[in-house]
C-alpha cells in the first residue's frame, strides 16, 4: 500500500511541476511564439526595397532599378505589433497555451517513460534506437491529442485587430472553426506535426548522449555532494540547449508548413502542396522566416524544462531510495 501511495505521490509531483514549468515558460515565450507564428504566415506584409543595378551592354550605361522582397525582421514585426494592435495583441493565444501546456507536458513525459520501458526490453536498453523511437512515439500521440488546442492558438495568433477593437477569445474561435470547417477543421496541419516528430527524435537523441556524456565526464565523477549536483543540473541545462537548437534548426521548415495549413481560407490544402508552392512562389528561404525568434523562445524554455523534469526525477528517487 505505501508503494503505491508513494507512486502516486510521485505521478502528481511530475505533473505540478511540468505544469508549473510549462505555464511560466509559456506565459514569458508568447510574445516571441506570436512573432515567430506571424513570420512564418503567408500574410506577412514583405518590405519592397529597390536596389539599382548597372547594365554595361546599354549604350547610356545607365542603371536600372531593380525591386525586391525583403522579409522583415523581429523587432520590425514586433514593432509593427505594438504601434497597430496594442501589447495585448502580443499575448494572443496565450488561453488555448495554458490550458494545453500541462496536459501536453504530461502526456509527453509520461508516453516518452513508458515507451522507454517498453523499448528498453527489446532492445539494447538505453540505446540511441530507445531514445529514438521513444521520442517519436511520445510525440505522436501528444500531437494528435493537442492539435485542436494548438490550431486554435496559431489562429488567434494570426488575427490582426486594430488597436481598440474586441479580439476574439478561444471559445469564439474554436467556434468559430467548427462552424465554418467541422471536427476536421481542428486537425488542419497534423501531417506537419507529424513531420516534426524528426524534431523531437532528433533533440532527445542527442540530449541522452550528451547527458550520457556527462555522466561518464571525469569532473561528474570527481566532484561530489552539492557541487556535483548544481554542476548535473547546469550541464543538463546546456545538453538540453544544445540539443533543441541543433534540432530546431534542422526541423524548422516543418513549422513554416504547419502555420500555412492553419491559416484560414487560404491556397493551402496539404504537406507536399504547401511545401512546393512556399519553395516556388517564395524560395528556399521562406523554409526558415521565424527561426530566430523560435531559437530565442525554445532553447531556454526547453533547457529549463527538461533540466527541472531530471532534477525532480532525481529529487524523487534519492527521496524513495
Amino acid at each position: 500500500m505505501a508503494t503505491g501511495t508513494q507512486q502516486k505521490e510521485n505521478t502528481l509531483l511530475h505533473l505540478f511541476a511540468g505544469g508549473c514549468g510549462g505555464t511560466v515558460g509559456a506565459i514569458f515565450t508568447c510574445p516571441l511564439e506570436v512573432i515567430k507564428t506571424r513570420l512564418q504566415s503567408s500574410r506577412l506584409a514583405l518590405r519592397t526595397v529597390y536596389y539599382p543595378q548597372v547594365h554595361l551592354g546599354t549604350i547610356s550605361g545607365a542603371g536600372v532599378v531593380r525591386p525586391t522582397s525583403v522579409t522583415p525582421g523581429l523587432f520590425q514585426v514586433l514593432k509593427s505589433i505594438l504601434e497597430k494592435e496594442g501589447p495585448k495583441s502580443l499575448f494572443r493565444g496565450l488561453g488555448p497555451n495554458l490550458v494545453g501546456v500541462a496536459p501536453s507536458r504530461a502526456v509527453y513525459f509520461a508516453c516518452y517513460s513508458k515507451a522507454k520501458e517498453q523499448f528498453n526490453g527489446i532492445f539494447v536498453p538505453n540505446s540511441n534506437l530507445v531514445h529514438i523511437l521513444s521520442a517519436g512515439s511520445a510525440a505522436f500521440v501528444t500531437n494528435t491529442l493537442m492539435n485542436p488546442i494548438w490550431m486554435v492558438k496559431t489562429r488567434m495568433q494570426l488575427e490582426r485587430k486594430v488597436r481598440g477593437c474586441k479580439q476574439t477569445n478561444t471559445l469564439q474561435c474554436a467556434r468559430h472553426v467548427y462552424q465554418t470547417e467541422g471536427i476536421r477543421g481542428f486537425y488542419r496541419g497534423l501531417t506537419a506535426s507529424y513531420a516534426g516528430i524528426s524534431e523531437t527524435i532528433i533533440c532527445f537523441a542527442i540530449y541522452e548522449s550528451l547527458k550520457k556524456y556527462l555522466k561518464e565526464a571525469p569532473l561528474a565523477a570527481s566532484t561530489n555532494g552539492t557541487e556535483k549536483n548544481s554542476t548535473s543540473f547546469f550541464g543538463l541545462m546546456a545538453a538540453a540547449a544544445i540539443s533543441k537548437g541543433c534540432a530546431s534548426c534542422i526541423a524548422y521548415p516543418h513549422e513554416v508548413i504547419r502555420t500555412r495549413l492553419r491559416e484560414e481560407g487560404t491556397k493551402y490544402k496539404s504537406f507536399v502542396q504547401t511545401a512546393r508552392l512556399v519553395f516556388r512562389e517564395e524560395g528556399y528561404l521562406a523554409f526558415y522566416r521565424g527561426l530566430f525568434a523560435q531559437l530565442i523562445r525554445q532553447i531556454p524554455n526547453t533547457a529549463i524544462v527538461l533540466s527541472t523534469y531530471e532534477l525532480i526525477v532525481y529529487l524523487l528517487e534519492d527521496r524513495t531510495q
